[in-house]
């Protein structure tokens, strides 16, 4: 048996790497627009941040090429990563339950730390809540891993669509409580009410949008007293809830295709290109038709939430879509200075997350520049552009000279309960960093 230890660097499966880097790039655009203005305009562009022009374009490309995909893929590669860690600890020692728990407990206290400090829609700890229950399947073959993924996506479009279906059923409810002129039942009351409160939530007045923005751009004890308010209303749900459900259903289809070798560029060409054309094809007209819908409908709300009844359908074929084309570039060894670069991202993608948090917080609320609000949609974009270029750089350049990033440092210490090296030891010329610049 072998002690237990971080894998190495020639131990890593760099196809792997420059998937999760690539998809950690590609959730910023979605997380920057909850860092810069009102969380409902994210989907709802006549809420804030402009819904003509530049601002209608961002909104739509936005919603066909990223929303949710990115995230997809992302969770996919976390699954991946259960089977990869598992694997090779049981290889090792013949036990892998004790650092597989340990480690993702510790996710979830940093994900927590995160999502008070820095950003409330924190993904570390939903992912690591949701990792608890993935151990017992880790041994599963790959066809019924997606299976189980498949039947997480259709539990979920079928909660969609029971929420979707009452909503509509409110919605009329409150339209005949105000045509009746009579007093209302109390079912027509609790509509109404509800109706009311989600509008306050969706659609706020000027009034409304100054004053959330007012907590955003205060001191630091008011912005981190707004993120907890955000953060417990988004996880005091269910084990079982559909955000959960969410993710479930996308980590077990990535257990399963890493089994399969889809994600270490194993796969023959044709099942790439077959998987990229497909996938393109489906997810962008699915995408583009939702997107088109909730534009028609003026954004309404009953309409966007019919549209995710269908949501796996666009998001996961598109998700695939991307993956496949990344690993023909990386089977194929084309653009190398870029998917190394992209690696070098996935291997330090802790660093990588929290970093793009620090500089957001930074430059949207009180902790520094204090923008909230103060953007135009599309001008978002520019710090996203910054944040790029900065992970790009200097994620490769870090690692010539450390084995890992130094939140991953942490977390690896914590997890095997042991100080674990950190400077390189030999000469940075002769790492897979360091041919990010070749």
């Amino acid at each position: 048996m072998t002690p237990l230890a971080p894998i190495t660097r020639e131990e890593r499966i760099d196809s792997l790497d420059a998937l999760r880097g690539f998809a950690l790039l590609g959730i910023l655009p979605a997380n920057v627009l909850f860092f810069g203005m009102y969380f409902a305009a994210a989907n709802d562009p006549t809420v804030a941040g402009g819904a003509t022009g530049l601002n209608l374009a961002s909104w739509a490309l936005f919603r066909i090429l990223i929303e949710g995909k990115m995230r997809c893929l992302f969770s996919i590669v976390f699954g991946a990563s259960v089977i990869l860690l598992t694997a090779r600890a049981e290889e090792r020692s013949g036990a892998a339950a004790d650092i597989y728990y340990r480690r993702n407990l510790w996710l979830l206290l940093f994900g927590l730390a995160h999502a008070f400090l820095l950003f409330f829609g924190d993904i570390l700890y939903g992912y690591a809540l949701c990792a608890l229950i993935l151990f017992p399947f880790r041994k599963l073959p790959a066809k019924k891993l997606l299976i189980i993924g498949g039947l997480f996506i259709a539990f979920e479009a079928g909660w969609n669509a029971v929420d979707a279906f009452q909503q509509l059923e409110r919605r009329s409810l409150a339209a005949a409580a105000e045509q009746a002129g009579q007093p209302l039942t109390e079912q027509q009351t609790e509509a109404k009410q509800e109706l009311e409160a989600q509008r306050k939530q969706r659609k706020p007045t000027s009034e409304e949008l100054e004053k959330d923005a007012r907590k955003w751009r205060g001191n630091p004890l008011q912005v981190i007293g707004a993120r907890a308010k955000f953060f417990a209303t988004f996880y005091a749900v269910p084990y079982y809830d559909r955000v959960n459900c969410d993710v479930w259903s996308m980590m077990f289809i990535g257990m399963g295709l890493f089994k399969l070798g889809a994600l270490s560029a194993a796969r023959p060409y044709r099942w790439y290109a077959r998987t990229a054309v497909l996938g393109g094809v489906l997810g962008l007209s699915v995408s583009s038709a939702a997107a088109w819908l909730a534009l028609k409908s003026h954004f309404d709300r009953v309409t966007i939430v019919f549209t995710r009844v269908a949501f796996d359908v666009e998001r996961l074929p598109l998700a695939l879509a991307y993956m496949a084309l990344l690993m023909i570039l990386c089977k194929a060894g084309s653009l190398r200075w870029l998917t190394r670069r992209l690696a070098a991202i996935g291997q330090t993608a802790l660093s990588n997350y929290i970093l793009h948090s620090v500089v957001c917080a930074f430059v949207f609320t009180g902790y520094g520049l204090a923008l909230y609000g103060r953007l135009e949609r599309y001008q978002l974009y520019y710090v996203v552009a910054g944040c790029w270029a900065l992970s790009l750089i200097a994620s490769p350049d870090w690692l010539r000279h450390y084995r890992f990033g130094p939140l991953e440092w942490c977390w690896r210490s914590l997890t095997y309960w042991q100080r674990q090296p950190m400077r390189m030891k030999h000469s940075p010329a002769a790492t897979p960093a360091a041919e990010a610049d070749a």
